[in-house]
């Protein structure tokens, strides 16, 4: 008998917390609840209420370190992992547990979804041109309400609109986006809300439907050494119903075999958070095994609860910072020379000198890593690099949590 265990890892007690432990406990053997450093032990105490095992750390170590924690206490022969933020389907573990019954699947991913669902609008019109601007632009939107609530603005997703702006006005803030002048632009409706009424700044805006989104159908690799979300922002209209191997898999709702998180090692504590999950990926598939999605079960999934998500200066600094270790640790040489020099992603002022420093570090981790290496770097990046970039995938897969 496969016995099955869930690692979650949380740092703060936030209302999301209790719903995530609920959703587990009744279908895995044990579910241990790694308390990052919480203020006074509360999400400790969360735990116990909820049936958990509880490892208790005495300061946040980072995402990774807390995984890691986990790792050691669980006694399961499968381990999922599942961000104090997501909520599992019931399913989840059982359907994860079937696919790693092939002894060359090193991890499983669910199809991930946004936990409420939107409206979708168009506010289609003529696109214009500024100068000096290459975006199309239709008009400015400035406040959402649905069902007479009013939605943040940074919460409007799809090819509709483009990011958030603001600059101060007097002693105001103000914040608007403008709309690409068309396409569909999703809305999230509110808890309680049915998303029957849509007004774009006090002007009714006709609803086409009201749908999940999905937020990751596993990961890709981009031909930059980014990772990203395959499918974020898409209607869960059935396009991301078929299982598929893919790159990697977001450790928000990761399964493995105990075995494996053995063979290959456990996250990277060094990161601190983001690029651990894409990370420990690209090394079981450098040490010859494969990654899967598996839609059976979904997984819903807020984002961003404990660290502000990718609008937080500290998010991207730690984002950008770990691809560069990650990719000194698992690419072939020639993109780490490439990628430092590119303009692509060039370090923002002050971060120059901690990328070169992680690069450094990376390379030295390297070749210990390379031990268990069974195919070689080149191979991995010939077969993956670009392949589903534009398939739908609008954010970088490591920036959500």
């Amino acid at each position: 008998m496969v016995s099955t265990s869930v690692v979650v890892v949380s740092c703060r007690s936030h209302p999301w917390l209790e719903s995530c432990l609920t959703s587990v406990v009744g279908q895995a053997d044990e579910v241990v609840l790694v308390d990052n450093g919480s203020p006074d032990g509360v999400v400790g105490g969360i735990g116990v209420r909820a049936g958990a095992a509880v490892v208790t750390l005495r300061e946040n170590a980072g995402f990774a370190a807390g995984v890691n924690a986990g790792l050691r206490r669980a006694r399961g022969d499968i381990v999922g992992l599942l961000n104090d933020d997501a909520v599992a389907g019931p399913e989840w573990l059982a359907s994860a547990a079937r696919a790693l019954e092939d002894p060359s699947v090193a991890a499983v991913g669910p199809k991930v979804l946004f936990p409420w669902p939107f409206a979708e609008i168009r506010l289609d019109s003529g696109p214009h041109f500024a100068p000096g601007d290459p975006r199309p632009l239709g008009r400015t939107i400035g406040r959402v309400e649905v069902d007479g609530v009013t939605v943040p603005l940074g919460g409007l997703i799809g090819p509709g609109v483009h990011r958030l702006e603001h600059r101060l006005e007097g002693d105001r803030i103000r914040h608007w986006r403008w709309t690409s002048g068309s396409g569909p632009i999703f809305v999230p409706v509110p808890e309680d809300g049915k998303g029957a009424d849509v007004t774009v700044d006090g002007e009714p805006v006709p609803v086409d439907q009201v749908m999940d989104l999905v937020t990751n159908a596993g990961s890709y690799l981009s031909t930059h050494g980014h990772g990203g979300d395959y499918g974020y922002g898409a209607p869960d209209d059935g396009a991301f119903d078929a299982p598929a191997e893919r790159f990697a898999t977001t450790g928000a709702a990761m399964v493995a075999r105990a075995a494996t998180f053995a063979r290959i090692g456990g996250f990277a504590e060094s990161y601190f958070a983001y690029y651990e999950d894409f990370d420990w990926c690209w090394r079981a598939r450098l040490a010859g095994l494969r990654c899967v999605y598996d839609p059976a079960c979904a997984v819903r999934h807020v984002g961003g609860v404990t660290t502000g998500g990718p609008t937080s200066e500290r998010v991207r600094y730690l984002a950008a910072r770990n691809r560069m270790q990650t990719l000194a640790r698992n690419a072939p040489l020639a993109v780490v020379r490439s990628q430092l020099r590119s303009p692509i992603d060039r370090p923002a002022s002050g971060m120059a000198l901690p990328v070169a420093k992680r690069v450094s570090i990376g390379l030295v981790e390297r070749r210990r890593l390379a031990r268990r290496w069974s195919t070689s770097p080149g191979d991995v990046w010939a077969a993956w690099a670009g392949q589903d970039e534009r398939a739908g995938c609008t954010r970088s897969a490591s920036a959500g949590r």
